[in-house]
């Protein structure tokens, strides 16, 4: 996230400016950033760990959603989209936005060079403000390297899985998935 197009903008004038347009816009209270397109791999990665956490959850009570969805974070007044989350349980609505949901169990970012440092930082300190996240998943996309943030308390701990043959496990979903199957058909290098 990179280039402040637009500040001082009410919610309603957010909400309003996506409506009028084609394109993706984080919201952080009042300051308004376009979201740029991925490369190959980022899209690769979101599409393999939707796909895998879809199977896996199935009838299990809980729904994986792409970046598509809006997460609204009342408590900051944000609005963001991750590139995956899942919701255990019922999905809650923002009461201001029909199309943003408020109450994920699990966020998933796939870093980049751009992206990294707010995804790690800023963006992460919004995160931890979501009552209902248990595990916030980092994943690079330039080598096989998933760093899973779980909820202790009031502390995160910080779980680092490495390697292809390597298997992360989601504590909140009680699910195994192997990084082969998050990095498939990823190109390395490129």
């Amino acid at each position: 996230m990179e280039a402040k197009i637009l500040n001082n903008l009410s919610v309603a004038e957010y909400l309003e400016l996506e409506k009028a347009n084609d394109v993706k816009y984080e919201y952080h209270d009042g300051a308004v950033y376009a979201m740029a397109g991925g490369t190959k791999n980022h899209g690769l990665i979101g599409g393999n760990i939707f796909g895998v956490l879809w199977g896996k959850l199935s009838g299990k009570g809980c729904t994986v959603m792409n970046s598509e969805i809006k997460l609204h974070i009342a408590a900051e007044n944000s609005y963001v989209y991750p590139d995956a989350m899942v919701i255990c349980g019922e999905t809650e609505d923002s009461e201001d936005e029909k199309n943003a949901v408020t109450n994920p169990t699990v966020i998933i970012e796939v870093l980049s060079k751009s992206t990294s440092a707010y995804d790690r930082g800023d963006k992460f300190q919004v995160y931890r403000k979501i009552k209902s996240l248990k595990e916030y998943i980092l994943i690079e996309q330039d080598k096989a390297k998933i760093e899973v943030f779980r909820k202790r308390g009031d502390l995160w701990q910080i779980l680092v899985f490495e390697g292809l043959d390597a298997e992360m496990y989601i504590e909140a979903l009680e699910v195994r998935v192997s990084l082969e199957q998050v990095y498939l058909n990823v190109g390395f290098g490129e």
